[in-house]
């Protein structure tokens, strides 16, 4: 049986950034990292942008060439996820049947896209957007669809709408929230990027409950067939963490884990979308942060951990969406926020939202304004309170108010 001094399940973004961490913090144990799919590491943001628009080619997302993983020691073992972990004998056990000892364990797995709970969900012509192959099935039934219906008004659904748009697709947005972005994001965002694809041309509608999947459409609660020969599903993940939890790790939404991203099991640390965490900017909320820069930044948390260093989860939250010619950039939490400022115009397409708790900047919403994101930061990492009159003012810099507090 195989053994690796750090083994590493998960082959996204965590994943990958474990082992660089730690390669750079001078780990010079085996290393090896379990992916579920046949790929090495890749980006996957652009799934449901640029690579599903045919703009970005596969080898543009690999998250580092094969032959960078290879020159630093980390055997990939690809193509079968995990099934069963024993903490006791310090064991992994494969899809496959293999099995592998580790010394340590860092639990990157991701999420496993929420199904449609209803009739037909589960149909060939519904497709949801988390991996390449994913991608590569719509990509390829496209050419014989005219009308596409998307299901799920978050982000990934958006971004879907707007490539499908741009393919020239007929496109629904199914939504059963009162707004798009319901969960994420203060109204006056849902509202200016509702307006925005039915600019586009997309059919958006909110309080659309699916009842269930038919072979020509998706048949509404109140008995409307919305026409489309393919469904396209974004509604939120489930964190992969089946055989952790099974092997008695904690927690409910995930697993816990704790400022250095270790488990309650002896050895294991879980990061990125799957990793239930205290966070600061969420009030010392648990919560999960489903975002490159959490995975990433979990990841450096927990190689520093391994090889002696400990330092505190402590990052800023920060994310994008990319849709139309809109560039969305998102820094710190709005949990909590009790009250919003507008910053600029969206007639022109540029403005900000900036959300307050108890006076203090916690977030901001960034559209086209990417001065006010970069300076925003030093806002919310400042804890500043400055007065909302200044800060709706467009032409006084953020930077200016962060001394305010």
């Amino acid at each position: 049986m195989t053994h690796y001094d750090v083994l590493i399940v998960g082959g996204g973004h965590g994943g990958a950034q474990a082992a660089i961490a730690l390669r750079q913090l001078g780990f010079a144990g085996s290393l090896g990292i379990v992916g579920a799919e046949p790929y090495f590491p890749y980006e996957r943001p652009p799934l449901s942008k640029d690579y599903l628009a045919g703009e970005k080619e596969w080898a543009r997302l690999l998250i580092r060439p094969p032959a960078f993983w290879a020159e630093r020691g980390v055997s990939m073992l690809l193509g079968s996820p995990v099934v069963r972990v024993d903490p006791d004998s310090h064991r992994v056990a494969l899809a496959d049947g293999a099995e592998l000892a580790y010394g340590t364990l860092i639990w990157a797995a991701g999420g496993i896209p929420h199904r449609l709970p209803c009739t037909g969900g589960d149909q060939p012509h519904v497709h949801c957007i988390r991996h390449r192959d994913d991608v590569d099935r719509i990509v390829a039934a496209l050419p014989q669809v005219t009308r596409v219906a998307v299901i799920g008004g978050g982000y990934i659904g958006l971004e879907a709408a707007a490539v499908l748009r741009k393919l020239g697709k007929r496109v629904v947005l199914l939504e059963a929230m009162d707004r798009v972005l319901g969960r994420v994001a203060g109204e006056p965002l849902s509202r200016f990027y509702e307006a925005e694809h039915r600019a586009r041309g997309v059919e958006l509608r909110t309080g659309a409950v699916v009842e269930a999947i038919e072979p020509d459409g998706v048949r509404l609660a109140g008995g409307e067939l919305v026409a489309g020969e393919m469904v396209v599903v974004g509604i939120g993940i489930a964190p992969a963490v089946g055989p952790l939890r099974a092997a008695g790790a904690a927690g409910t939404n995930g697993v816990d884990v704790d400022e250095h991203c270790r488990t309650s099991l002896v050895h294991v640390y879980a990061i990125g979308d799957c990793a239930a965490h205290v966070n600061a900017f969420a009030g010392g909320a648990r919560i999960r942060l489903e975002s490159v820069q959490n995975a990433h930044d979990q990841a450096t948390t927990a190689a520093k951990a391994i090889v002696g260093v400990p330092e505190p989860y402590r990052a800023t939250p920060w994310f994008w969406s990319n849709q139309y010619d809109l560039k969305l950039q998102t820094v710190g939490l709005l949990h909590g926020h009790d009250a919003l400022v507008l910053r600029g115009d969206p007639v022109a397409r540029s403005f900000s939202l900036v959300y307050l708790r108890h006076g203090r900047v916690v977030a901001l919403d960034c559209v086209n304004a990417v001065r006010d994101y970069v300076q925003g930061r030093k806002l919310i990492e400042a804890g500043a309170s400055p007065s909302p009159a200044l800060l709706a003012d467009a032409s006084v810099p953020l930077k200016e108010l962060v001394a305010a507090g």
